[in-house]
């Protein structure tokens, strides 16, 4: 199986959406046409034949079962006209999250903005890993989902919208290259069970002989993956979730404060109080009391 060269990150939720997509042929001596700076991403899937295109520096010759990703801040062009009858389908996104094209050797991708991101969305970013240019595993996987959702551009829009992104966001999914054993980064991995470690265990008093005991590695190993995949130690991490949960708390519920951060894992009001206030800019108090009737 051809390995990815180039890996484009994408952090979600929310996830990239749908805009449009078609079925291209092209016979002899016809060529995709040259564009720049077109805004969205552009996502290319040959049936037969073989096109020839190049972005910026880098140019291939994409043969049946391939696939590519054009960026959306790039100089799309022609190499050259194709030389035999060429077909592909071809699929217009976008996401509204920061993205980043990065050679395979750099994954994982860190989360430069993780802190804005959780701010802006309410929750801890995913990073989609799109190979650039990839041969497909299952081509045919693709090539029927490409064929449902150019059923779906006739239809009307109140009737198609839904079955547009679920058939796309399959495609994603299929496409993520998080998603394949071969290619799952050990600091990911690691970085992933301690999250769901937390989250499993956040009530509870944890420490890092605790962790790297429930884990089996060496917590400072552990804090290094947390920190390149997610921006965050562990520590900070368990604040984090803590913190999110007792806002929960304080929305659906009419429990004391006090009660809340013992709940969460806070020994100390104070001391939640005050973590709360630096995270949010207002006390639990003041928090509850702007959903209140």
């Amino acid at each position: 199986m051809y390995r990815a060269e180039q890996i484009i990150h994408m952090m979600a939720p929310p996830i990239p959406y749908f805009l449009g997509c078609g079925y291209t042929v092209y016979q002899p001596r016809e060529e995709h046409p040259s564009r720049r700076n077109i805004g969205i991403f552009d996502f290319i899937a040959i049936e037969y034949g073989t096109l020839h295109i190049g972005e910026a520096e880098q140019q291939w010759a994409l043969g049946a079962g391939q696939s590519l990703i054009l960026l959306p801040n790039q100089y799309h062009y022609a190499v050259r006209p194709c030389e035999e009858p060429t077909a592909f389908y071809w699929l217009h996104f976008h996401t509204v999250c920061s993205w980043q094209q990065l050679p395979v050797e750099q994954s994982p991708f860190p989360y430069p903005d993780a802190e804005d991101h959780n701010k802006r969305f309410l929750t801890p970013p995913y990073s989609l890993q799109l190979p650039k240019m990839w041969s497909m595993p299952y081509p045919e996987q693709t090539y029927r989902l490409f064929r449902q959702l150019l059923k779906y551009s006739v239809k009307r829009q109140s009737s198609a919208f839904w079955s547009r992104q679920q058939l796309f966001e399959e495609m994603l999914r299929a496409m993520d290259l998080r998603q394949i054993e071969s290619y799952a980064s050990p600091a990911i991995t690691v970085a992933e069970k301690a999250e769901a470690y937390i989250k499993s265990n956040y009530r509870s008093e944890l420490n890092s002989e605790q962790m790297s005991n429930a884990l089996h590695f060496h917590y400072n190993y552990i804090t290094r993956c947390m920190k390149q995949v997610y921006g965050m130690t562990p520590g900070d991490y368990l604040s984090y979730y803590r913190l999110e949960q007792a806002k929960l708390l304080l929305l659906k519920t009419e429990w004391p404060i006090a009660e809340i951060a013992a709940y969460v894992g806070f020994s100390s009001t104070p001391y939640f109080s005050n973590r709360f206030t630096l995270r949010n800019g207002c006390s639990p108090r003041e928090f509850r009391k702007q959903f209140a009737l």
